[in-house]
């Protein structure tokens, strides 16, 4: 092309089928690519997995994986809601299992996670090309990937070994200065992008983050920003290389030596997750490392559009009801919803999510509910925890933050979608009657979490979520508003503190995945 490229151009044409005679323009021509993998989740793999054995292939040509996460219903709490979902579509993870198993498809099973979090945990690195069958693969840009949301049958053409077509999208910029701090989180990033371009506004566009905020934002941060690029239309969203990149590929290395020691009381799915989490991932960032360079856009590469955010003036934004695009200011949410008649009651607070519940999310959440049970408190809501993984469940569990939640108030749900996607058997109100819920969710759209059309959905970081169940209305900026505790006394939250990486290494949980036995 003899010019400047940006991040998302090197990707996508360093996956053409014919480089040489592809015809490429931006917005107008298509392109056809050879993705790197393919990720299914049990609501589409289904049909997905029929389709690719109706082909007559003995295997599939990319790697590719089915991850059960989306048929487990919130009702009673993580074990019991997993064991029941187990039961109740028993027939569709024995046909996805046995499928899998004989296609060379990874199949992570029920409890093993949110697929988003779990690719990054596992399978995604930089420059990498993936589509899977859910909106919001992009979670995997936090890693410098390029994760596209695609039909069933996108992903078996690819598993079939035919190549994706994709019309080649335009490239628009959002360019970072300044340093995320205080109650200012990564989810504030994406809330305000899609206050200024609403949800049509990335439409046929890949959505790179440039400029040296980026270096302020976690891998997992970077995840949940570009997780979100769903809710403003945008083909996928991608950041650069970085030095938070790099750490998070490599923790876990020297759990993974212990443990290796321990190898004979592990089985060999254990043993390979842990594998994939260390000593493999530690290899890729030493790889990417040496390509750095080529995994950040070009000096003078041009982009269709720029957004200037600058961290340090950003403020934590609350979104909604009904439209995730709706936006308000923290110090503006109670006086917007006075203004527009929205519940200020808030009925249910819930955390986590594909968007929202790293490692980082869940200990800075816990951080502002520790501050409530030190002075007696518990949420005035109902509470709901989702951890993203099992390795993320048992991480959290293993370093007492479940405790903290727990003791707060809160109920821990299976480690899946649940609320997020309308997996939740609420009982606390009647249909049609209105209240409020904030959540840390990606999408607040009319009945989306609970199937109730009156219920006004906000979404937001989960900071927020957990200041505005301490407080129990949408009345409540955590920055300066006082709160009461049980002695009379009054007092102003301090600002959530968390930890990207989990100083111990993670905790892999119980056995989550089943590797093929037809592998090639």
């Amino acid at each position: 092309l003899n010019r400047p490229l940006t991040l998302s151009e090197k990707i996508l044409y360093g996956h053409l089928d014919q480089p040489a005679t592809e015809d490429i323009e931006r917005g107008a021509s298509y392109l056809r690519l050879r993705p790197d993998r393919v990720a299914m989740h049990d609501g589409t793999a289904q049909m997905a997995m029929l389709q690719f054995i109706s082909s007559g292939l003995p295997k599939t040509a990319v790697p590719s994986t089915i991850h059960c996460d989306q048929l487990i219903e919130a009702q009673k709490g993580g074990a019991l809601d997993l064991t029941r979902a187990k039961d109740i579509n028993k027939e569709v993870y024995n046909f996805l299992s046995s499928a899998g198993n004989k296609y060379g498809v990874g199949f992570w099973k029920p409890g093993s996670g949110i697929v988003h979090q779990v690719m990054l945990e596992n399978y995604v690195s930089p420059g990498l090309l993936l589509i899977g069958t859910d909106s919001h693969m992009p979670n995997g840009g936090g890693l410098g990937a390029l994760c596209v949301g695609v039909g069933g049958a996108d992903v078996v053409d690819v598993m079939a070994d035919i190549p994706w077509e994709l019309r080649c999208p335009k490239v628009m910029a959002v360019r970072l200065s300044g340093k995320l701090s205080g109650w200012t989180s990564a989810k504030d990033v994406i809330l305000k992008v899609a206050d200024i371009l609403t949800v049509k506004g990335g439409t046929g566009a890949i959505m790179e983050y440039i400029g040296p905020g980026v270096g302020s934002i976690s891998a997992t941060g970077m995840g949940t920003i570009c997780n979100m690029g769903a809710e403003i239309g945008a083909t996928t969203s991608v950041f650069p290389y970085s030095e938070n990149m790099r750490k998070y590929l490599e923790v876990g290395a020297p759990m993974f030596r212990f443990c290796k020691l321990l190898s004979d009381r592990l089985n060999r799915a254990a043993l390979h997750i842990l594998k994939t989490q260390a000593t493999g991932r530690a290899e890729i960032a030493k790889e990417a490392g040496k390509y750095k360079d080529l995994l950040t856009a070009d000096n003078g590469a041009h982009y269709d559009q720029i957004i200037d955010i600058n961290l340090d003036t950003l403020i934590p934004h609350v979104n909604g009801p009904f439209t995730p695009d709706l936006a308000s200011p923290i110090d503006k949410l109670g006086g917007n919803a006075k203004k527009n008649g929205w519940p200020l009651e808030v009925k249910a607070a819930l955390i986590g999510s594909c968007t929202n519940s790293s490692y980082e999310d869940m200990t800075r959440a816990a951080s502002i509910a520790k501050q409530a049970v030190d002075r007696g408190l518990r949420a005035r809501t109902m509470f709901f925890i989702t951890p993203g993984s099992e390795q993320i469940r048992a991480t959290v569990e293993r370093n007492g933050i479940s405790k903290i939640f727990t003791d707060f108030g809160g109920l821990v749900l299976a480690n899946a979608c649940g609320p997020c996607i309308g997996q939740w058997d609420r009982q606390d109100v009647k249909k049609g009657e209105r209240n409020t819920i904030v959540t840390s969710y990606n999408r607040n759209f009319t009945g989306r979490n609970d199937a109730n059309p009156a219920t006004h959905a906000f979404v937001t970081s989960p900071d927020i979520v957990t200041a505005l169940a301490i407080a129990g209305t949408l009345d409540f900026d955590p920055r300066k508003d006082q709160l009461s505790a049980p002695d009379g006394s009054k007092y102003v939250l301090s600002p959530p503190t968390g930890i990207d990486l989990p100083k111990k290494g993670y905790d892999p949980g119980q056995d989550a995945y089943q590797p093929p036995s037809n592998s090639g």
